[in-house]
């Protein structure tokens, strides 16, 4: 017997349907407005969120100060002070050996340039020296036709540069700012905010704030785990300057993509003009092994524990994050997606209905127990 579709019943799914696409819709539009707003207002935004992230890195001592009885201003200080100090004892463990070494180096790559043209003038490529002098001038030739673009561009860089310094040292003082007078934002918040928001909003505050130091601990875990291995490789194999190598494969985890390309291009040259070809090669397939363990296996089982997301979801949103922002949003995809669901989940908390207790039973009422 074939059932008939109800008149009533497709007009009332129909409307349903349409009022959820005309909801989803209007969302959509709100969320693309504030993106836009984001995008107006980054230059205040980005200094935020980077202040936000060392204070989750340092806001440990802080704490830990303020609980012995330090008045806040002053934990602030000397947690800022200490900041500071541990920055540049890393900039200064890369840069002094490097530059104790920079004479050997730079003999190192002149070999490694001679003997990278000896290889090109025999078999099978049989370049002669006129072959090399002629791209030589055809290369300086592009070069000198196209200064402009080259004048361009180094004004781009530099303006790039005075941009990541002021957005350091602004990110500092709003570090200081959080660290002294952080836990008194929320009971502000509260006081502010008029009925239920007063309760909501400081919650939702409150998770999302674990939920970003959880971020930046696994992220620094994984860094601190791609600098073990990547190091023990390089100290096998007799590579130079391991140490700084070490620390800056540590540093540039925290910089999606780009920092490990850097660190990884900086170690294979040094083995090369030091060890040889062999061994930066070498060099080369440990590093892919290392960061192909730590973007498809370590990060996502960490990121996903500590977020309390799926390690499908961690891949999906740095990918996401990465075609819609490039290196910004890899960096911000994980923890926008972290956020994300911790708003989710108090929505999903507050929309739910309670548990229901179960009935008593009016079968058993007068029922005892035999003495």
């Amino acid at each position: 017997m074939s059932a008939t579709l109800s008149s009533t019943k497709s007009r009332a799914a129909l409307r349903n349907t349409a009022r959820v696409s005309v909801d989803l819709l209007l969302v959509l539009v709100l969320a693309a407005v504030a993106l836009w707003l984001l995008g107006r207002m980054w230059s205040v935004v980005w200094p935020l969120i980077v202040g936000l992230f060392i204070t989750t890195l340092t806001w440990p001592l802080a704490r830990f100060l303020r609980g012995r009885g330090w008045r806040p201003a002053l934990a602030a200080s000397v947690v800022t002070v200490l900041f500071l100090l541990v920055t540049a004892g890393i900039v200064a463990l890369i840069a002094v050996p490097a530059a104790s070494q920079s004479g050997e180096l730079t003999d190192g790559v002149v070999d490694g340039i001679h003997k990278l043209r000896e290889w090109a003038a025999g078999p099978p490529l049989n370049i002669g020296d006129d072959q090399i002098s002629g791209a030589s001038d055809a290369a300086v030739d592009r070069i000198r036709n196209s200064a402009g673009s080259w004048v361009t561009a180094v004004f781009a860089g530099v303006n790039t540069v005075i941009d990541g310094v002021v957005t350091a040292v602004v990110a500092v003082f709003l570090m200081f700012f959080f660290l002294k007078d952080g836990p008194r934002f929320l009971p502000w918040l509260t006081r502010q905010l008029p009925g239920r928001l007063a309760t909501d909003i400081p919650t939702v505050a409150e998770r999302g704030w674990d939920t970003l130091g959880a971020f930046v601990r696994s992220q620094a875990f994984v860094g601190l785990l791609d600098a073990v291995f990547i190091g023990i490789g390089l100290w096998v194999l007799g590579v130079p300057l391991v140490l700084p190598l070490a620390v800056l494969t540590f540093v540039s985890a925290f910089v999606p993509i780009v920092g490990a390309l850097f660190a990884g291009f900086v170690a294979v040259l040094i083995a090369l003009v030091s060890n040889g070809l062999t061994d930066a090669l070498l060099v080369l397939a440990i590093i892919i092994v290392v960061q192909q363990l730590e973007g498809n296996v370590f990060q996502p089982i960490i990121q996903s524990r500590g977020l309390g997301l799926h390690a499908a979801v961690v891949l999906l949103a740095v990918t996401l994050g990465g075609s819609l922002a490039g290196i910004v949003g890899s960096l911000l995809a994980v923890p926008v997606a972290a956020l994300i669901a911790v708003v989710w989940n108090y929505v999903r908390e507050q929309l739910s209905d309670p548990p229901q207790e179960p009935e008593a039973d009016d079968s058993l009422d007068g029922a005892a127990v035999p003495s």
